[in-house]
């Protein structure tokens, strides 16, 4: 064999190993720090809109893996183990957890002998593109069924991501930064009630309400508000009653006394500067509406 025919047999040799190397692995979407974050955020922004009590969400990665945990004010200590547990049921097993406390419910007790099991309603997968790519579980909310709608509403945040990526200031994936949010996006969103958009700067809420709210005061956030369906009553101005600090530069409570009150109807617009409270009741379900918020910059002292 000369020395030509000899470099051609090891090249197509070396390229046989190689496309069998390439065929004993796959590539896979994974769950990023930033994706785990998202999904928090969703499910607070749903306890925030369901006026949930407590909750903790925690989210895993496809092995089940703790990425993420945050723990509402007023939860009980035990939520977090639970809420840990529910996600990596959710995960390893790919279903939600409601699938298995229903099966045992009816009978199939023999699942609970199952290692690093938790049977209980409030985990559900995270998916991307049909894969799953880790599960988000939610423990103290007012109910399991409450659990469960606010983990669908941060699985629902990653598998749709918004248009423009958290902290972004504002610019989307294309050179002059305009913003196109899809219809469908943005039914889905109203569906439940979640964030369509949020920037440093600027967020879209595609708000929903089934129920009175709680007291608000945002400290940075100037909320505009369209209606596009259902009747309430806005409260406006005067003090919080019982206000507690939820997150940085929010406050929530019970109640306001000495407060402005204007009944709201579709087509109405109210803008609410920061540091105004405000407090929504008499809500005629379900009451929908677009908030535009837009962020101060900090105060430099």
């Amino acid at each position: 064999m000369n020395r030509l025919a000899a470099r051609a047999v090891l090249t197509a040799a070396l390229t046989f190993v190689a496309a069998a190397a390439f065929a004993q692995t796959i590539d896979k979407p994974s769950l990023s720090l930033d994706g785990a974050r998202r999904v928090i955020a969703a499910a607070k922004a749903e306890a925030t809109a369901k006026n949930a009590p407590g909750a903790v969400i925690a989210v895993v990665d496809d092995g089940g893996n703790l990425m993420a945990l945050e723990r509402l004010d007023g939860t009980f200590a035990a939520g977090a183990n639970i809420s840990i547990g529910k996600a990596r049921t959710a995960a390893l097993f790919k279903k939600p957890t409601r699938v298995f406390e229903e099966l045992i419910n009816k009978g199939r007790t023999a699942m609970t002998a199952l290692n690093d099991f938790t049977p209980l309603q409030g985990g559900v997968p995270i998916t991307l593109d049909g894969k799953i790519v880790g599960a988000v579980g939610v423990s103290g909310a007012a109910s399991a069924q409450q659990d469960e709608e606010l983990a669908s509403a941060g699985a629902a945040a990653f598998a749709a991501p918004p248009t423009v990526p958290l902290d972004t200031g504002g610019r989307a994936d294309v050179p002059d930064g305009v913003v196109h949010l899809h219809a469908d996006k943005v039914n889905a969103a109203f569906a439940r009630g979640m964030p369509l958009v949020e920037t440093s700067t600027y967020k879209v809420h595609a708000s929903r309400r089934e129920r009175d709210g709680q007291a608000e005061v945002h400290a940075r956030d100037t909320d505009i508000l369209y209606v596009l369906e259902g009747t309430a009553t806005l409260v406006t101005g005067g003090q919080v009653v019982d206000g507690t600090t939820t997150a940085p530069d929010e406050l929530r409570g019970g109640a306001i006394s000495a407060g402005d009150v204007r009944p709201l109807v579709k087509g109405d617009v109210v803008i609410i500067p920061n540091g105004v409270p405000h407090l929504f009741k008499d809500v005629g379900a379900p009451f929908l509406y677009y908030v535009v918020k837009v962020t101060a910059a900090r105060s430099a002292s």
